[in-house]
């Protein structure tokens, strides 16, 4: 079956980097990107900041949903039409990809609880387990038991929504990742942070992080490549575009990128 040319994929730009990141190496949007690789799918970047009519379901091939500095728990007046319209995705099972703020986001529209962690800001380059449940799962399958991930948060989903499948944890972290239903993903991680862009944050946040009795040297020494953690947005571009081949309502196939 041939892919339909009318649907695309959004990336979902809840936010931005700082400016002169931003400047330096792109946005969120433009790591997410570089990340999905060679995807034939249409990329268009939405911003629901704007306030205007997000796409309906069958205009889609896929959502990766962005970061943001803003906190999820804050609501944005947005926040309510953004989340109505992620049930409506997950409900017609369009494949959802939610990080860190996204993540969160997707949880919290589920029916999910978010909150600050008790611990301050997990910051730098952490090492993510993978569950039992993720052997069995189409983005998670083909991970390694243990990883490294990027992360800089200071919420994080305390929890789940109902019937949601936890993928992976961390010792800091019992949500690093799930799903819900068949094609609907929160990763807490940055899939899309390369090394530089971690090791510019940590800078960025010195003064914050020393105040909180963490060590900024000693962040930045740990901060190492993460190609196991990025290698889920190329799997989520292949799953949206065989989700397309397939008519966008029959079983994905197995055949997606390790």
């Amino acid at each position: 079956m041939a892919e339909d040319p009318t649907r695309t994929l959004v990336i979902l730009k809840t936010g931005s980097t700082f400016p002169k990141l931003a400047a330096d190496q792109g946005d969120f949007e433009d790591w997410i990107r570089r990340g999905l690789g060679p995807v034939s799918l249409p990329v268009e970047v939405l911003d629901p900041r704007d306030r205007g009519r997000l796409p309906v379901p069958e205009c889609l091939a896929g959502v990766v949903i962005t970061g943001s500095h803003g906190m999820v728990t804050e609501g944005e007046p947005w926040t309510p039409a953004a989340e109505t319209w992620l049930q409506e995705l997950v409900e017609r099972e369009v494949p959802v990809l939610g990080i860190c703020y996204g993540h969160q986001l997707l949880a919290q529209a589920l029916g999910g609880a978010v909150d600050y962690r008790d611990q301050g800001v997990e910051i730098g380059t952490t090492t993510v387990h993978r569950t039992e449940a993720a052997t069995a799962d189409r983005l998670f399958n083909r991970l390694p038991p243990a990883f490294p991930a990027q992360v800089v948060h200071r919420q994080f989903v305390r929890h789940l929504p109902r019937g949601a499948v936890v993928l992976s944890r961390s010792p800091f972290e019992p949500h690093h990742a799930f799903r819900v239903g068949q094609r609907a993903w929160g990763v807490q991680f940055h899939p899309e942070f390369s090394p530089a862009v971690m090791r510019a944050y940590i800078g960025h946040l010195d003064p914050q992080l020393r105040m909180e009795g963490q060590d900024p040297e000693k962040l930045l020494h740990a901060v190492r490549g993460t190609p196991a953690a990025a290698r889920l947005l190329r799997r989520f571009g292949a799953l949206a575009q065989r989700w397309v081949h397939n008519g966008g309502e029959r079983p994905v196939s197995a055949a997606i990128p390790a």
